[in-house]
Protein backbone atom coordinates (compact mmCIF):
# COMPACT_ATOMS: atom_id res chain seq x y z
CA UNK A 1 0.00 0.00 0.00
CA UNK A 2 1.44 3.42 -1.02
CA UNK A 3 1.46 5.60 2.07
CA UNK A 4 0.21 9.03 -0.17
CA UNK A 5 -3.31 9.27 -0.87
CA UNK A 6 -4.59 11.91 -2.79
CA UNK A 7 -8.07 12.84 -4.20
CA UNK A 8 -9.27 14.12 -6.97
CA UNK A 9 -12.14 15.43 -8.66
CA UNK A 10 -14.90 18.29 -10.49
CA UNK A 11 -14.97 21.56 -8.46
CA UNK A 12 -17.92 21.10 -5.95
CA UNK A 13 -18.25 17.53 -6.16
CA UNK A 14 -17.29 17.37 -2.55
CA UNK A 15 -13.49 17.32 -2.14
CA UNK A 16 -13.00 19.76 0.94
CA UNK A 17 -16.35 17.90 2.89
CA UNK A 18 -14.21 14.82 2.34
CA UNK A 19 -11.56 15.64 3.86
CA UNK A 20 -13.10 17.36 6.69
CA UNK A 21 -14.67 14.05 7.58
CA UNK A 22 -10.96 12.46 7.42
CA UNK A 23 -10.12 15.25 9.96
CA UNK A 24 -12.26 14.87 11.99
CA UNK A 25 -12.05 10.28 12.05
CA UNK A 26 -8.18 10.93 12.96
CA UNK A 27 -8.40 13.90 15.11
CA UNK A 28 -7.47 11.54 17.69
CA UNK A 29 -4.07 11.21 15.96
CA UNK A 30 -2.35 14.50 16.13
CA UNK A 31 -2.98 15.61 12.11
CA UNK A 32 -1.29 18.74 10.88
CA UNK A 33 -2.67 20.28 7.71
CA UNK A 34 -5.36 22.12 6.42
CA UNK A 35 -8.42 22.81 4.50
CA UNK A 36 -10.09 25.79 2.20
CA UNK A 37 -13.68 26.92 2.64
CA UNK A 38 -15.69 29.67 0.96
CA UNK A 39 -15.77 32.99 1.70
CA UNK A 40 -19.69 33.65 0.82
CA UNK A 41 -21.19 37.58 1.32
CA UNK A 42 -24.74 37.70 0.83
CA UNK A 43 -24.93 34.16 -0.93
CA UNK A 44 -22.37 34.95 -3.60
CA UNK A 45 -18.99 33.76 -3.14
CA UNK A 46 -16.05 36.40 -3.00
CA UNK A 47 -13.20 34.06 -1.94
CA UNK A 48 -11.38 31.00 0.22
CA UNK A 49 -10.10 31.07 3.41
CA UNK A 50 -7.59 28.74 4.59
CA UNK A 51 -8.22 26.93 8.10
CA UNK A 52 -5.29 24.90 9.68
CA UNK A 53 -5.73 22.00 12.28
CA UNK A 54 -4.68 24.37 14.70
CA UNK A 55 -7.88 26.46 13.98
CA UNK A 56 -5.64 29.57 12.94
CA UNK A 57 -7.29 30.91 9.62
CA UNK A 58 -6.18 33.46 6.90
CA UNK A 59 -7.55 34.49 3.65
CA UNK A 60 -5.87 32.71 0.58
CA UNK A 61 -8.03 34.51 -2.11
CA UNK A 62 -10.63 36.98 -2.30
CA UNK A 63 -12.16 39.67 -5.46
CA UNK A 64 -10.55 42.28 -3.21
CA UNK A 65 -7.28 41.39 -3.15
CA UNK A 66 -5.00 43.29 -5.54
CA UNK A 67 -1.49 41.05 -6.55
CA UNK A 68 -0.26 39.71 -9.36
CA UNK A 69 -1.08 36.47 -8.85
CA UNK A 70 -4.53 35.91 -9.88
CA UNK A 71 -7.02 32.82 -10.54
CA UNK A 72 -10.04 33.97 -12.51
CA UNK A 73 -11.92 36.85 -10.61
CA UNK A 74 -9.73 35.93 -7.26
CA UNK A 75 -6.40 37.41 -6.31
CA UNK A 76 -4.25 35.29 -4.11
CA UNK A 77 -2.54 36.27 -0.75
CA UNK A 78 0.58 33.99 -1.17
CA UNK A 79 2.61 35.65 1.59
CA UNK A 80 -0.45 35.31 3.97
CA UNK A 81 -0.52 31.54 2.58
CA UNK A 82 3.05 31.29 2.96
CA UNK A 83 2.48 32.94 7.31
CA UNK A 84 0.04 30.03 7.29
CA UNK A 85 2.21 27.31 6.36
CA UNK A 86 5.23 28.06 8.02
CA UNK A 87 3.43 28.12 11.47
CA UNK A 88 2.43 24.29 10.84
CA UNK A 89 5.08 21.60 12.63
CA UNK A 90 4.16 19.44 9.45
CA UNK A 91 7.37 17.13 10.92
CA UNK A 92 6.71 17.20 14.38
CA UNK A 93 7.07 14.01 16.01
CA UNK A 94 3.34 14.14 17.74
CA UNK A 95 1.74 14.48 13.87
CA UNK A 96 -0.28 11.92 13.24
CA UNK A 97 -0.34 12.65 9.18
CA UNK A 98 -0.21 15.57 7.07
CA UNK A 99 -3.55 16.57 5.47
CA UNK A 100 -3.95 19.15 3.15
CA UNK A 101 -6.54 20.73 1.05
CA UNK A 102 -5.34 21.35 -1.67
CA UNK A 103 -2.88 21.25 -4.53
CA UNK A 104 -4.56 23.65 -7.25
CA UNK A 105 -3.70 26.71 -8.88
CA UNK A 106 -3.82 29.14 -6.12
CA UNK A 107 -1.47 27.25 -3.81
CA UNK A 108 0.94 26.16 -6.45
CA UNK A 109 2.00 30.23 -6.84
CA UNK A 110 4.19 29.62 -4.08
CA UNK A 111 7.26 27.99 -4.35
CA UNK A 112 7.46 27.40 -0.67
CA UNK A 113 4.70 25.39 -1.12
CA UNK A 114 5.25 23.55 -3.97
CA UNK A 115 8.95 22.90 -2.19
CA UNK A 116 6.95 21.58 0.63
CA UNK A 117 4.70 19.06 -0.91
CA UNK A 118 7.65 17.61 -2.85
CA UNK A 119 9.29 17.11 0.80
CA UNK A 120 6.01 15.86 2.36
CA UNK A 121 5.85 13.28 -0.63
CA UNK A 122 9.17 12.15 0.03
CA UNK A 123 8.94 11.94 3.94
CA UNK A 124 7.81 9.11 5.84
CA UNK A 125 4.66 10.78 7.06
CA UNK A 126 1.50 9.43 5.96
CA UNK A 127 0.03 12.27 3.66
CA UNK A 128 -3.60 13.12 2.42
CA UNK A 129 -4.36 15.74 -0.16
CA UNK A 130 -6.68 16.72 -2.60
CA UNK A 131 -5.33 17.72 -5.83
CA UNK A 132 -7.29 19.74 -8.80
CA UNK A 133 -8.42 17.38 -11.57
CA UNK A 134 -6.70 19.60 -14.13
CA UNK A 135 -3.83 21.57 -14.11
CA UNK A 136 -0.22 21.45 -15.15
CA UNK A 137 3.52 21.49 -13.34
CA UNK A 138 2.80 19.82 -10.00
CA UNK A 139 -0.26 19.31 -10.07
CA UNK A 140 0.44 16.90 -13.19
CA UNK A 141 3.50 15.78 -11.76
CA UNK A 142 1.93 14.83 -8.04
CA UNK A 143 -0.65 12.86 -9.65
CA UNK A 144 2.06 10.67 -11.90
CA UNK A 145 4.42 9.16 -8.76
CA UNK A 146 4.59 5.96 -7.92
CA UNK A 147 3.91 6.11 -4.70
CA UNK A 148 0.28 7.96 -4.57
CA UNK A 149 -3.09 5.91 -4.21
CA UNK A 150 -4.94 8.25 -6.40
CA UNK A 151 -8.89 8.77 -5.53
CA UNK A 152 -11.18 10.20 -7.70
CA UNK A 153 -14.51 11.38 -6.15
CA UNK A 154 -17.87 11.33 -8.11
CA UNK A 155 -21.76 11.64 -7.72
CA UNK A 156 -21.53 7.77 -7.26
CA UNK A 157 -18.96 6.63 -5.41
CA UNK A 158 -18.55 10.20 -2.57
CA UNK A 159 -20.62 8.32 -0.02
CA UNK A 160 -18.26 5.28 0.23
CA UNK A 161 -14.72 6.81 -0.55
CA UNK A 162 -14.22 7.72 2.87
CA UNK A 163 -14.34 4.48 4.58
CA UNK A 164 -11.84 3.52 1.60
CA UNK A 165 -9.39 5.75 2.55
CA UNK A 166 -9.63 5.45 6.25
CA UNK A 167 -9.39 1.92 5.87
CA UNK A 168 -5.97 2.64 3.76
CA UNK A 169 -5.21 4.94 6.34
CA UNK A 170 -5.86 3.10 9.74
CA UNK A 171 -3.58 -0.31 8.26
CA UNK A 172 -1.09 2.69 8.18
CA UNK A 173 -1.02 4.80 11.39
CA UNK A 174 -1.53 1.31 13.30
CA UNK A 175 2.03 -0.09 11.82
Amino acid sequence: MKKNILITGAPGIGKTILIINILNAVKHTGPVGFYTEEIREQGIRKGFSLISTSGNRSTLAHVNIRSRFKVGKYGVDIAGFEALIEQLPFFDDNAGMIVIDEIGKMECFSTKFMQLIRTILDSDKLFIATVALKGEGLITKVKKRSDIELFEITRDNRNELLQKIMNHTLSKLSR
